[in-house]
């Protein structure tokens, strides 16, 4: 393995009901990180997995904490399979943003486990505590779309691709913004199935509560570089992580800002963990010099291990 890579961490919407349990059958490495997330939680997150329900399994307090060890349970058969594996740099969607720092040595396992069964948790209070909702706007400027968001008193959550940004606020704001869309010159407004307002201002009580659990948690400076999603950047510091972290409560996500400031530095190969390709296909909408392999299973590592060897 010659080429450097970079890692790419699946955010809440790629959960799939059977994740991770080919691997756990597969490797007592997964099956003993798996025992460890459940004897922590105090439930059986890996029944969750591997069973559902899916309504179960896409609650935020159990969405969270599943991805983020099935993402870190793919990265450690993925280099065990490939001890060479040359790592350049992490980034991670949203919730992935936490297992990248997990991969790159922020904090450890049990840590980031913590942090994101909180930050679910938060979030899902939070979401039962207002009236929230989210819609998916496409094919429109994004001057355009920020001006609608203001106007509509709601707030730009994800800037997931070129022709894809997802707003999200008061389920007043999502409705205007839906009746005004075709105005502004946007194609398609799609309301998106979830819980409530993420990344928006009704997340505020997630956020303080989040950032009271960062900063009794012990972080450290990472081994690789990691890209923030609120500023597109790599960070560095216990500080600063704390700080990004927080702040993506309710902040945009910059993903297309995050891919082009990874591809500025050089980067051409990507590696994405998780149940799903989400991430690979928004990259073929930001830049399609890049090559991405999803890796979601046995059967897709078997097959990056033998592009890759």
């Amino acid at each position: 393995m010659s080429k450097s890579v970079v890692l790419l961490f699946a955010g809440q919407g790629a959960q799939k009901v059977g994740m991770g349990k080919d691997l756990a059958e597969a490797y007592p490495a997964v099956r003993s990180m798996l025992d460890q997330a459940d004897a922590t939680l105090g439930y059986s997150l890996s029944r969750i997995m591997f069973d559902g329900p899916m309504e179960e399994l896409t609650r935020t307090s159990r969405c969270q904490p599943a991805l983020y060890t099935h993402g870190l349970a793919l990265l450690e058969v993925l280099k065990a399979r490939l001890p060479n594996l040359q790592i350049a740099a992490t980034a991670g969607l949203s919730l992935g943003e936490f297992t990248a720092h997990a991969a790159a040595g922020s904090f450890d396992f049990a840590t980031g486990l913590n942090l994101v069964f909180n930050r679910g948790s938060f979030m899902e209070e939070a979401c039962q505590q207002t009236q929230g909702a989210m819609i998916a706007m496409l094919g429109g400027e994004e001057a355009a779309i920020r001006e609608l968001a203001a106007e509509c008193g709601i707030d730009v959550a994800n800037l997931n691709a070129p022709g894809q940004i997802v707003l999200s606020g008061s389920v007043e704001g999502i409705k205007a913004a839906a009746a005004n869309a075709k105005n502004k010159g946007i194609k398609r407004a799609i309301p998106l199935p979830v819980a409530g307002a993420y990344h928006s201002r009704l997340m505020k009580s997630a956020q303080e509560k989040l950032a009271a659990v960062l900063a009794s948690s012990t972080i450290c400076e990472p081994t690789l570089p990691v890209i923030c999603n609120v500023e597109a950047r790599s960070v560095k510091t216990p500080e600063d992580i704390r700080a990004t972290l927080t702040a993506q409560v309710t902040g945009s996500v910059r993903w297309v800002e995050s891919m082009q400031e990874l591809r500025a530095q050089g980067h051409e190969l990507f590696i994405e963990l998780g149940p799903d390709a989400t991430l690979a296909g928004l990259f073929g909408k930001i830049d399609k010099g890049a090559k991405v392999i999803s890796i979601k299973d046995i059967a897709s590592l078997d097959a990056a291990v033998a592009e890759l060897s």
